[in-house]
């Protein structure tokens, strides 16, 4: 991952690009067929992603559960 400065006044100009950090990331995280292999925490201070193990291969699939709890109560209701 890299990171220029960039400066918009008086001009638009970039920096010089830096390494921001290194690694072996994995996945897809936008979902719909780009090749997101990031994203960016509402605030803006950090990153997600998926790193890749040295002893493993690159993860295949993700799987998200919505709702579990209640599925949990659909399934296991309580007599309350």
């Amino acid at each position: 991952m890299m990171v220029v400065e960039v400066s918009t006044q008086p001009v638009w100009s970039a920096g010089v690009p830096e390494t921001l950090f290194e690694g072996q990331f994995s996945g897809n995280l936008g979902g719909l067929g780009g090749n997101t292999m990031y994203d960016v925490a509402p605030d803006g201070q950090r990153f997600v992603m998926i790193k890749v193990s040295e002893e493993q291969e690159a993860v295949g699939q993700i799987n998200i559960v919505l709702n579990w709890f209640e599925e949990l109560k659909r399934l296991v209701p309580t007599d309350n």
